[in-house]
């Protein structure tokens, strides 16, 4: 159980130190552009790095992902709102694993 707790507090303190480092680093508003832009999209590809995997394993079938997320992927780029790309994407989805 030593170990367990050894664990924790490293993870705990690695974590803390990750989330901590920026405020040290940078005490003043960030004024050069590209690095607020770059700053700007650091969310979104978080969110899709830890998303993406899931979209395409979540299914039976790893084509039934892919056509989903290429259904997604194609209404939100012809402006679809979040509703639509969900559902469409679902149902997608949901006829690829009946025909597969």
């Amino acid at each position: 159980m030593t170990n367990a707790w050894v664990y924790i507090l490293v993870i705990a303190a690695v974590t803390f130190l990750v989330r901590a480092f920026p405020f040290v680093l940078v005490r003043g508003t960030i004024t050069n552009p590209t690095l607020r832009a770059f700053l700007a999209y650091v969310p979104y590809a978080t969110l899709a790095a830890m998303a993406f995997p899931d979209m395409m394993l979540a299914t039976g079938t790893l084509w039934s992902g892919v056509m989903g997320f290429l259904a997604a992927a194609a209404v939100a780029w012809t402006g679809g709102g979040l509703f639509k790309v969900a559902a469409l994407a679902s149902g997608v989805v949901l006829i690829m694993e009946v025909l597969l």
